[in-house]
């Protein structure tokens, strides 16, 4: 089995550490490769970012669409996620998608953390578009004043928050950047924290273990 992992910005350094993460989770047990797209921003905040990340994120599912068994795209906001379906036959599965589904699975609420305020409404249309509002305690980002703390600090905060003040049971990180707190968090939190990038891995190399994939009867058949 071979997956490939879409990074919809250019950031080379979150590449990497996408990487590591994939790798730590397979074991080896499968391949996975982790690439940035070409001509993206550095950062996908806006849906102006979302566009620019198109054309790219396409060409690299096209050049390798005979070499790889799925693909993943592995920014939270799932950017592109519908036209990547649609492109190809193989299962193709958000880290953002994903992760809220699980998370829907593992507790009665969860919570999302994301980078910044801007993006929280972002993020609540996402749990909308995905049927999921009802399973949703909050969406939440550091406030200013925690920017003196360190990156772990900061999400910890704001996790406790989700947790004591929005009845949250289960925190999911809302950025690939945040990829590697996971497990550091749930010590701390004593609650699931879901890392997108393993939740995704999770579920595409289900899916291609058992030889499914998105249908192409309507909505996604371009034909």
């Amino acid at each position: 089995m071979k997956i490939l992992i879409i990074n919809p910005n250019s950031d080379l350094e979150m590449t990497e550490a996408i990487q590591e993460t994939a790798d730590n989770f397979t074991n080896q047990e499968y391949e996975v490769v982790c690439k940035p797209t070409s001509g993206a921003p550095k950062f996908i905040e806006t849906y102006e970012d979302e566009l620019k990340a198109a054309p790219g994120m396409i060409q690299l599912v096209r050049e390798n669409e005979d070499n790889f068994d799925a693909f993943i795209v592995a920014c939270h906001d799932d950017p592109n996620l519908d036209v990547i379906k649609e492109i190809t036959k193989k299962p193709v599965v958000g880290i953002g998608e994903a992760s809220m589904k699980i998370a829907s699975m593992l507790g009665h609420r969860f919570s999302v953390l994301s980078t910044s305020k801007h993006s929280i409404p972002i993020k609540e249309a996402l749990v909308r578009k995905y049927h999921l509002q009802d399973a949703l305690a909050s969406v939440r980002a550091p406030d200013e004043e925690m920017n003196e703390y360190n990156e772990e600090e900061k999400y910890f905060r704001v996790a406790k928050q989700a947790i004591e003040e929005d009845m949250a049971e289960v925190i999911v990180l809302g950025c690939a950047g945040m990829t590697g707190l996971d497990k550091r968090l749930q010590e701390k939190l004593k609650a699931p924290v879901l890392d997108g990038v393993v939740c995704a891995l999770i579920i595409t190399s289900g899916l291609v273990k058992y030889g499914v994939s998105t249908s192409k009867i309507r909505r996604f058949n371009p034909d």
